[in-house]
């Protein structure tokens, strides 16, 4: 990923998080270009190569209106067609596929004793990203604003575990989800630890579209479990695989898009970007 990208997306970002702090006022694209040093020109030609939409239609996809709309139509999908197959299924999801593959009880309990973990450090769309990977797959991906704090992040997951930092072609292969190769990624392996309830959750994730949208409490009853919202919520939270397993396209109920682990200017941004690139 190209460095230009990383500062344009951070720009972008800037520019979200303002639109954000000042959601009840209209958009005022010429304020918000003054403020990043830009002409107006200038920060929507940025805006749109970013994108692939103009400001005004990407700031139109996460609109609370809009994405009220989104959960409206998104509910009978998700419990009608979505998951019918079951919750473990493999299948196809959004423009990949993604396989779990759940720890040993061993693995769980010794906290990665024994396991090697490759990782490595790259650049994305919405900024660096810490990606680590054990020989059955995807382990641990991360937005990475500070290397040093993602890789603590990802020792005190496996406390136990020896890491080497090298890219492999697992990391490789999952990575392509930021680029226009997306579309020809091999099957994504995620290698994975949690509980019970915490792999039923992110197995739900796992099933919303690009571009779609659901609540806190949809996933909660879908996974059998209606009175678990808040429970739901704080499985969400520890999901460890950002991205792949798409935990930024759980919103509050409201339409508000609530909270994200790795900042809600970036959990607007994938939104927003998921849904503009539909409309390409």
């Amino acid at each position: 990923m190209k460095k230009q990208e990383t500062i344009n997306y951070k720009r972008i970002a800037e520019a979200i998080e303002y639109i954000q702090q000042n959601f009840k006022e209209q958009a005022d694209f010429e304020e918000i270009a003054k403020k990043m040093n830009l002409s107006l020109a200038h920060f929507q030609q940025l805006f749109s190569d970013w994108a692939g939409v103009s400001p005004k239609e990407f700031l139109q996809n996460i609109s609370v209106q809009h994405a009220k709309q989104i959960l409206d139509n998104s509910q009978l999908q998700l419990t009608e067609t979505t998951f019918k197959s079951g919750l473990s299924d493999t299948e196809r999801l959004h423009d990949l596929f993604v396989k779990i593959e759940v720890m040993t009880p061993e693995e769980y309990k010794n906290n990665g004793e024994k396991l090697s973990i490759n990782y490595s450090f790259s650049e994305s769309l919405f900024g660096g990203v810490l990606v680590a990977s054990t020989h059955k797959g995807i382990c641990y991906l991360c937005f990475a604003d500070d290397e040093q704090l993602a890789f603590s992040e990802l020792e005190k997951r496996f406390p136990k575990a020896g890491f080497i930092q090298q890219t492999d072609g697992i990391q490789q292969n999952a990575l392509q989800v930021f680029t226009a190769e997306r579309s020809k990624i091999n099957t994504v392996k995620l290698h994975l630890k949690g509980t019970d309830f915490q792999l039923k959750v992110w197995e739900a994730l796992l099933k919303i579209p690009m571009g779609n949208l659901t609540t806190y409490g949809t996933i909660a009853a879908l996974i059998q479990k209606p009175k678990a919202a808040r429970a739901v919520g704080t499985a969400i939270g520890s999901n460890p695989v950002a991205f792949l397993i798409p935990c930024h396209r759980v919103i509050q109920s409201s339409g508000v898009i609530g909270g994200y682990m790795w900042g809600t200017a970036r959990k607007t941004a994938l939104i927003g970007w998921e849904a503009a690139n539909l409309r390409l």
